[in-house]
């Protein structure tokens, strides 16, 4: 039922915004584990390569549940609406999150306990893939087509905001325990922290009203022929959509697991660096992201999402070969010039990207168009990065394939947005409002 009078912009935003950056936090907490405790404490067999290898492999795995997750939430967010899928992801996530800090290690149980943390890391994935297209939607749908690029950009914000949460609590956590109080027990306080995070975004959460433009397609609606699942009508009507968002967004996964995850592995492994010492790089990094993204968000209402999307594509592509050297120097400076810079260039595909894929799909679907066409690309593009990544430095002994493999990715994510149709100004609305939505829907927004 719709409510009386929507939320202000301002809270929707910041609501989507603590939402999110609780749930990146939970996802992100994972990724630097892998890269640090959990090959110890999960694979205590395996040298220490293959034991990361092994642990990102179960890092790997939450992103195979991503597109499951896009195609569940999706489906009902179409039928009954943003807010509530945004609440269930949001516990969900959570849940698995604080559950991670209560497993047993393989100490304690053997082969059970990577089992049991693979099942939950399947939790984290089926959550994330549908949070991210509700979040972005329903900031996407209460603002205005004008500043929809920088509103829309706020959610995008929370991943390195929750990036900067996780790595500082375990920044600050390296600093103040030894390695083996760490190793023992230390790792665990941020996973537990999640309980309380998530009471958090609940409250914020539930305060919101429900997308108006959603509330109005589902008034359309009723005076319509029943359609189809959704997910169905995505692949029949905007199938060229679902791969221009998969094609945008593999240079932009790609480019920042590497430099967010991967790098922890990179400098503690191959340039015998402190851990501490790499973390507060990204911790530096990812403030600057956090600032950035809104601001390559507001650039493309001036400019359009392609041009500021192709700055991001070509720049990641071209810094991959400087990013490492940096990170070889062993200079604190330097290493954090690599990652900062990176993720400034990262974030000019971020950015623009949640505002963009909302202008491809209609509102009878867009919950799963923009859900199923990022999550695909996460498996083969954000899920095997830190994978492949190590694959190739315990192979070659090299960071340059690595940077082959980073420019490759930039290379197709520029091919699919000089392909694509500017999007910037379209009417979230128009598709819902025509006598004919079949035909609209076939042949798209109009600007």
């Amino acid at each position: 039922m719709a409510e009386k009078s929507p939320t202000p912009i301002g809270k929707i935003v910041g609501a989507s915004l603590i939402g999110t950056t609780i749930e990146w936090y939970d996802f992100f907490l994972y990724g630097s584990a892998a890269a640090l405790v959990f090959n110890k404490l999960f694979f205590p067999e395996a040298d220490p390569l293959t034991g990361t290898l092994l642990a990102f492999l179960t890092y790997a795995v939450g992103f195979v549940a991503r597109p499951l997750g896009a195609v569940v939430f999706g489906h009902y967010g179409d039928r009954l609406g943003r807010k509530r899928l945004l609440v269930i992801s949001l516990v969900l996530m959570g849940g698995a999150t604080f559950l991670i800090g209560c497993l047993p290690t393989h100490a304690a149980i053997g082969a059970a306990a990577p089992l049991l943390l693979t099942a939950l890391r399947l939790v984290q994935g089926f959550a994330l893939g549908g949070e991210w297209g509700g979040a972005v939607l329903i900031v996407s749908e209460h603002g205005d087509s004008a500043r929809r690029g920088f509103w829309a950009s706020w959610p995008q914000a929370g991943a390195p905001g929750g990036n900067l949460l996780a790595t500082a609590v375990l920044a600050v956590l390296a600093a103040v325990q030894s390695d083996e109080t760490f190793l023992s027990w230390g790792w665990r306080v941020p996973f537990l922290l999640s309980g309380a995070l998530v009471l958090l975004g609940l409250w914020i959460r539930l305060s919101i009203s429900e997308s108006p433009v959603f509330q109005q397609a589902m008034a359309n609606a009723e005076h319509r022929p029943k359609a189809s699942m959704p997910i169905v009508d995505v692949f029949r009507y905007h199938w060229r959509d679902v791969i221009t968002a998969i094609g945008a967004r593999f240079a932009e996964n790609v480019s920042y697991y590497v430099i967010t995850a991967f790098v922890l592995v990179y400098a503690v492994e191959a340039t015998k660096l402190d851990k501490g010492f790499v973390l507060n790089a990204v911790l530096i990094g990812s403030a600057v992201h956090f600032v950035s993204i809104p601001m390559w968000g507001a650039l493309s209402d001036r400019l359009g999402r392609r041009p500021v999307y192709l700055i991001g594509a070509v720049g990641v592509g071209l810094w991959a070969f400087a990013f490492f050297p940096l990170i070889d120097t062993g200079n604190f400076a330097a290493i954090t010039l690599a990652v900062t810079v990176g993720l400034v260039l990262h974030g000019a595909m971020y950015g623009p990207q949640a505002a963009f894929f909302s202008e491809l799909f209609a509102t009878r679907m867009r919950y799963s168009g923009v859900s199923v066409g990022a999550q695909l690309a996460s498996i083969v593009a954000g899920g095997l990065a830190p994978l492949i990544a190590v694959a190739l430095l315990k192979s070659y002994g090299s960071a340059f394939p690595i940077m082959l493999y980073v420019a490759g990715g930039a290379v197709l994510t520029v091919i699919t947005i000089l392909l694509a149709k500017e999007t910037r100004g379209r009417d979230l609305v128009t598709l819902e409002a025509g006598a004919d939505e079949t035909a609209a829907a076939t042949e798209g927004v109009k600007p």
